[in-house]
């Protein structure tokens, strides 16, 4: 982890949801405490277990948020991007990050030491209604990835997660959608729950069948409305 080069943080403030409805003069106050991070791909950003002393929002690039198993397997719970927050919820019960978080890619992120921040949220409630609502949204989409991961056939829950993805971050390109998120094979597995080598059959046929693509950036749906049959079973 290094700090990222000098940029204009109330700018870069600007760009988080929970800090939107703050004025110029509050973001010149938050400015001094928040210090720019960049962690290469791969890199590990805090461990499951470790203090929770910071928060952090993601301001460019992506990070996933994993538990492991006893065997040492990867479960992935989310994928986190520009703007998102993650860790806030062990930071307010002050107990240790229930998860571990990693750089899916080159990830620029901000940190705010926890006790500074506080402070401040006492006195710019605005600041605590964004968060709430950010933190909020959080809850219901990791309710319904938790259930997606229990629901219906493997295959199904492929469909979802690849749907949920392109909606996300997905680029309209003619019929086809383009979705510039690179995830191996073994993490796409981990994020449904099943083996990597059911997860290359899976793609396999579907690249086959030119229902799915997949690009070294991401991958691209080809037939959308099949993928969402699938997603159904």
């Amino acid at each position: 982890m290094t700090e990222a080069p000098r940029v204009d943080i109330p700018e870069l403030l600007r760009m988080i949801p929970i800090f939107r409805r703050l004025t110029s003069e509050a973001l010149e106050i938050i400015a001094p405490l928040v210090i720019p991070r960049h962690f290469a791909k791969g890199q590990i950003i805090f461990l499951e277990g470790s203090p929770s002393d910071h928060f952090y929002w993601v301001t460019s690039g992506r990070v996933k948020v994993y538990k492991s198993t006893p065997s040492g397997k990867e479960v992935i719970l989310e994928i986190f991007a520009n703007g998102d927050p993650f860790g806030a919820v062990a930071v307010f019960e002050s107990t240790p990050y229930p998860a571990s978080v990693a750089a899916l890619e080159d990830t620029k992120c901000i940190t705010l030491p926890s006790e500074p921040f506080f402070s401040l949220m006492e006195r710019h409630p605005a600041l605590v209604r964004g968060l709430l609502s950010g933190l909020t949204h959080r809850l219901i989409e990791l309710t319904n990835r938790l259930a997606a991961l229990t629901v219906g056939r493997i295959e199904a829950r492929l469909a979802r997660l690849l749907l949920k993805a392109a909606h996300d971050y997905g680029q309209a390109e003619g019929e086809s959608i383009l979705v510039p998120l690179h995830l191996s094979r073994q993490e796409l597995a981990d994020m449904v729950g099943t083996t990597i080598e059911t997860c290359i059959r899976i793609m396999s046929r579907w690249e086959k069948e030119n229902t799915v693509h997949t690009i070294r950036d991401g991958f691209v749906i080809l037939r959308r409305k099949h993928v969402e049959e699938i997603a159904k079973l």
